[in-house]
């Protein structure tokens, strides 16, 4: 399906929909911005069809969807996961109606698992090497701005490892239901 006065796109045929369609029943939302690295978005596909995630990813992206370095690192799940591209991140935003929204970020001075998450949420994470601008972190209340904890000496994780990181903390609180 090709991208339409704003609507997304859907990037890979999934036979999900039959179990869960797109991102209607998803209990989490993962919006990639600008991803640059094949087999981390990859990771993330697999990690989404596991967790039931949809993920999102907006444009541009650093490389192609055909790319053979993503589909290794997403195995045979690309089937399993609702992907989605997107134009902008105000029109992911706009097709998922506003969710509550957390950006994740070295930058941010809350960690990853203060906030009570609730079914909806979106959770976005930036370009694997310069992390969300910061005219799109001044968006966010400081509050939705959260931090995984690492060494001091760290610059920071690896995005697929974000990713999951964030997901099976939200998906915890709620009981992996």
């Amino acid at each position: 399906m090709g991208e339409a006065k704003g609507r997304p796109q859907k990037v890979l045929a999934s036979r999900a929909e039959s179990v869960m369609e797109a991102e209607d029943t998803a209990v989490f939302n993962l919006i990639l911005f600008r991803p640059e690295i094949p087999p981390n978005t990859g990771n993330i596909i697999r990690l989404c069809a596991n967790t039931g995630t949809g993920l999102h990813l907006v444009k541009p992206l650093g490389f192609s969807l055909d790319n053979a370095q993503l589909r290794r690192a997403g195995l045979d799940y690309h089937e399993w996961a609702s992907v989605r591209q997107h134009d902008s991140l105000a029109d992911c935003l706009a097709s998922l109606g506003e969710p509550r929204t957390f950006a994740l970020s070295t930058r941010g001075t809350r960690a990853y698992s203060d906030p009570v998450f609730i079914a909806g949420d979106a959770f976005l994470l930036g370009p694997e090497t310069s992390g969300l601008p910061g005219e799109i972190l001044s968006d966010y209340p400081a509050e939705r701005v959260l931090r995984i904890p690492m060494r001091t000496t760290a610059r920071s994780l690896n995005l697929s490892n974000a990713a999951a990181v964030m997901v099976y903390e939200a998906w915890r609180q709620l009981g992996f239901g």
